[in-house]
């Protein structure tokens, strides 16, 4: 049988819950050229509670399911999941290993020093961990973690410049290992307004706020309801819609008790664009981000968004331009909120320019010829002394 020369690729990512990561690995594996790459994507089993990319949004597409390889770090569960990686790279023989998401990072570029297959190592950071998450000792030891790994990565992926600078002046990497690779969507259908507010069971003529994402704590879903009692105060009639499901659903339901009626709760829906059609403004709470495609994707359907100025947001909103950012403060993002609700005119016209910036950066197959590029400076020699020894895949 006549070798395949293509490069082989194995792309290691922990869970497809649904949020930027995903989305773009699917973005990715669902559009890389067929004659040029063998793709195969790795990963666990969502958890409970949590909305599962691939159900909701891309049902079809094949992955490798590997034991253990989940959101929880149990060392029984992770060690079986090493070694099962070690197993799928000795069989597969990749070119390149790309891991997505801290603990895959972990787990899949130690698989790959000890599978001894010669595969150049690529892990993308989608943000970081260095700023929401931990405190102490735990943040230090994530710091060391990362800086270790990254003495065995060829190349380390960021969605953002800032998430870049961050993570070098923590000591992770080197400047030449990094490589900035915007995130890339290719925008849905977008309903008219009156139909999404329909399909939502939302008012036709109300002032309406949505928060799009995970109900966890680093995204401060406390700080959007405080937020939206603000808003409520001096925007009567306002409704706010919240789409996603979380480890703080009960807790956030206690907290706008009192305004309950003002909320819709919508759990997840694959249909999000639904969502960002009946929204005036669509806001982001925080306390940490990389480049939220939460944002990008409201933008590409001509919602103007208000956000926490936390990691790469600022390169995915022009401040002023097309949306308003913030401190962390709920106040301050009321103020935002409530301007835009008051001021027709002026959504209008940041939610067109929304539209054009966004379609402009953050197209999917800009995102796909990056990639693809990036795969090719480090698969091709790889793949070659493959071919050269014998040990290519026939």
């Amino acid at each position: 049988m006549k070798p395949d020369n293509r490069i082989r690729v194995m792309e290691i990512i922990a869970r497809m819950n649904v949020g930027g990561p995903a989305t773009l690995v699917c973005g990715v594996s669902e559009r890389l050229d067929p004659e040029h790459f063998v793709h195969r994507l790795y990963t666990g089993h969502v958890d409970g509670g949590e909305g599962d990319h691939l159900a909701l949004r891309s049902p079809g597409m094949r992955v490798h399911r590997i034991r253990g390889l989940g959101r929880s770090i149990k060392p029984a569960d992770d060690v079986r999941a090493l070694f099962a990686l070690v197993s799928a790279m000795r069989d597969f023989r990749p070119h390149v290993v790309h891991t997505q998401t801290a603990k895959a990072g972990a787990l899949g570029r130690v698989a790959a020093k000890l599978a001894g297959v010669g595969a150049a190592t690529v892990h993308g950071f989608h943000g970081h961990l260095l700023h929401g998450y931990f405190s102490g000792q735990k943040r230090a030891l994530y710091v060391l973690s990362e800086r270790m790994l990254a003495s065995i990565s060829d190349r380390l992926v960021t969605v953002g410049a800032r998430v870049r600078d961050d993570l070098l002046q923590a000591g992770v990497g080197r400047p030449e290992q990094y490589t900035v690779i915007l995130p890339g969507v290719r925008p849905r259908p977008v309903p008219d307004r009156d139909a999404a507010r329909q399909e939502l069971g939302l008012p036709s003529r109300a002032p309406v706020v949505a928060f799009v994402g995970r109900l966890t704590r680093i995204k401060r879903p406390d700080r959007f309801a405080e937020a939206a009692r603000e808003v409520l105060r001096r925007t009567p009639g306002c409704h706010f819609v919240v789409c996603g499901g979380g480890e703080l659903l009960e807790q956030f339901e206690a907290s706008i008790a009192p305004i309950r009626d003002a909320f819709h709760l919508l759990g997840w829906r694959e249909d999000v664009e639904t969502v960002y059609a009946a929204a005036d403004v669509v806001m982001l709470t925080s306390d940490n981000e990389g480049t939220p495609l939460t944002l990008i994707e409201a933008q590409m359907a001509g919602t103007p968004v208000v956000s926490t100025r936390v990691g790469s947001v600022a390169e995915v909103v022009r401040d002023g331009e097309t949306g308003f950012l913030a401190p962390t403060d709920p106040e301050a993002l009321a103020a935002h909120t409530v301007r835009l609700l008051s001021d027709p005119v002026l959504a209008c016209r940041m939610g067109e320019a929304a539209r054009r910036w966004t379609s402009a950066t953050f197209d999917v197959d800009r995102l796909v010829a990056d990639t693809e590029a990036l795969y090719r400076s480090l698969g091709e020699s790889r793949r070659d002394r493959c071919v050269t020894t014998g040990r290519g895949n026939t």
